[in-house]
C-alpha cells in the first residue's frame, strides 16, 4: 500500500530489547533464560487447585463476569488491601480487574495522560514505561538513581542508590502529570525507604501530580526490609493508583490477572478506558485468584502463609546467584527485592573491551549478545554443574 500504515503514536517504539533477546535465546540451544520475570518453580498447591477447582467446577464459571472484576475477587481484594493500606475500599468503585499488571499501566496511561504531559520516571525503569508514555502522546522525563560510594571490597546493594532530591523536585512542572514510581524496582531491586516515599509524596501533592505506583512485587523482600505502599501515606491514596499483579503473588504469570486500587476520581476515567478495550478478563483465572487471597488471608502474617514462603526461597536463589558471580569475577548490586538483579560488568569490560556489535551499541548490549552466542563445551559443562548443585542445595 501507498498509504501510511502504522499510526503516529508508534513510531520510535517498534524496538524492546527484551524481545529481542528472548528470540535470540530462542535461536540457540542450551541458553537458559535469565532475563524475563517468570518463575521456573510449580505455583503453590492452593493456587493450582483453585484453578482446576474454577475449570471443572461451576459452568458458568466459562461465561463472561462483570466488566470490572470478579465480584468474588474485587470484594477480596477490596478487604485484603484495605486494610494494609488503611482505606475502606468499595469494591464497585476503587478496584480494577485488568489483563495482567501490563494491562493496568497501559490503562492507566491511556486513562490519564494527554498530548504533552510530562511523565516522570524513575532509571533504571522496567522497559514498558517509556513507550507507554509515548503512545498516549505524553513526553518521558527521567530522573536517576544514584549509586553512593562504597568502601573497596565492599558489595554494593541496592539500598545504596538515592534519588537526589534537589534534582527530583527539579523535574516537576506545570506539565507534569503523572510520577511512576516503582517499588520493590525492576531491574536495580530496590525497595524505597519511608523517607523517600515521603519525599515523592510531597512533590506530587505540592504539584497536583498523579501517582503510579507499580507494586507487583511487594511479597518479595529480603534482608529485613519493609515494603511500603505510597497511597498508604497522608494525602496520596487521593493521587494514587496502585497496581499489583496475580502473576506476581501466587507466581502464575501466564494467567494474566492483574489489579489497580485507587479513588473513583481516577478509577472512573480507567473504567472508560477498559470498556472499550479489552472490556472483560477471563474469569476463571479471576475466580482461582480469588480463592488464593481468601486462602492468604487466613494465613496472613504466619510460617504457613506464601507471602512469607516466597521471599524466603527467593532470596535463597539471590544469594546463590550473587555468589556465582563474584566468583567470575562481576560486582553485583544485591537486591532488597523482586526477583532481577543487574551486575557491574566494568572488569569484564577492561578484559574484552571490543566485543562484536553495531556502531554506537552500548557495551552491555553487545555484552549479553555476545553471552548469549559464544559458549563453549566446558563452559556449558561446568554452568551444568553449578546448576545441579544449585537445584539440590536449594530443594527443601
Amino acid at each position: 500500500m501507498a498509504k501510511r500504515l502504522q499510526a503516529q503514536r508508534l513510531d520510535g517504539i517498534d524496538y524492546s530489547p527484551r524481545v529481542e533477546f528472548v528470540q535470540l535465546a530462542s535461536e540457540e540451544a542450551d541458553v537458559v533464560n535469565l532475563g524475563q520475570g517468570f518463575p521456573d518453580f510449580s505455583p503453590p498447591e492452593f493456587a493450582v487447585e483453585a484453578f482446576q477447582h474454577a475449570v471443572s467446577g461451576d459452568f458458568m464459571l466459562n461465561q463472561y463476569t462483570k466488566a470490572f472484576g470478579y465480584p468474588p475477587l474485587t470484594k477480596i481484594l477490596a478487604n485484603f488491601f484495605g486494610k494494609l493500606l488503611g482505606q475502606e475500599i468499595d469494591p464497585l468503585k476503587n478496584v480494577l480487574v485488568t489483563v495482567g499488571a501490563y494491562g493496568a499501566l497501559f490503562t492507566a496511561f491511556q486513562a490519564l495522560v494527554d498530548e504533552g504531559d510530562e511523565v516522570i520516571i524513575i532509571e533504571p525503569f522496567f522497559d514498558c514505561y517509556e513507550p507507554m508514555t509515548l503512545m498516549a502522546g505524553g513526553r518521558p522525563v527521567f530522573v536517576s538513581l544514584k549509586p553512593s560510594p562504597t568502601q573497596k571490597g565492599e558489595p554494593d546493594s541496592s539500598s545504596n542508590w538515592q534519588l537526589d532530591p534537589t534534582e527530583l523536585a527539579s523535574k516537576f512542572t506545570s506539565r507534569t502529570k503523572a510520577f511512576i514510581l516503582n517499588t520493590p524496582n525492576n531491574p536495580l531491586g530496590k525497595v524505597f525507604s519511608k523517607e523517600e516515599l515521603e519525599l515523592v509524596a510531597s512533590l506530587c501533592q505540592q504539584h497536583d501530580v498523579v501517582c503510579i505506583s507499580d507494586e507487583v512485587y511487594q511479597w518479595m523482600v529480603f534482608d529485613g526490609f519493609q515494603h511500603i505502599s505510597i497511597a498508604s501515606l497522608p494525602g496520596m491514596w487521593e493521587r494514587t493508583l496502585t497496581i499489583g499483579s496475580a502473576g506476581k503473588t501466587f507466581s502464575v504469570t501466564g494467567w494474566k490477572v492483574g489489579w489497580v486500587l485507587g479513588p473513583d476520581s481516577l478509577m472512573k476515567h480507567l473504567r472508560t478506558v477498559h470498556q472499550n478495550s479489552i472490556y472483560h478478563c477471563a474469569t476463571q483465572g479471576q475466580a482461582a485468584v480469588a480463592q488464593s487471597f481468601e486462602r492468604e488471608q487466613l494465613h496472613f502474617g504466619r510460617p504457613s502463609s506464601y507471602f512469607v514462603q516466597l521471599p524466603q526461597y527467593i532470596q535463597r536463589c539471590r544469594d546463590h546467584m550473587i555468589q556465582s558471580l563474584q566468583s567470575m569475577g562481576f560486582r553485583p548490586v544485591i537486591p532488597q527485592g523482586s526477583y532481577f538483579l543487574i551486575t557491574d560488568i566494568s572488569d569484564f569490560k577492561n578484559k574484552m573491551p571490543d566485543l562484536p556489535g553495531a556502531a554506537g551499541e552500548p557495551y552491555d548490549r553487545r555484552f549479553v549478545k555476545w553471552m548469549i552466542k559464544n559458549k563453549d563445551e566446558s563452559t556449558l559443562r561446568a554452568m551444568d554443574q553449578k546448576l545441579q548443585k544449585w537445584k539440590a542445595e536449594l530443594t527443601p
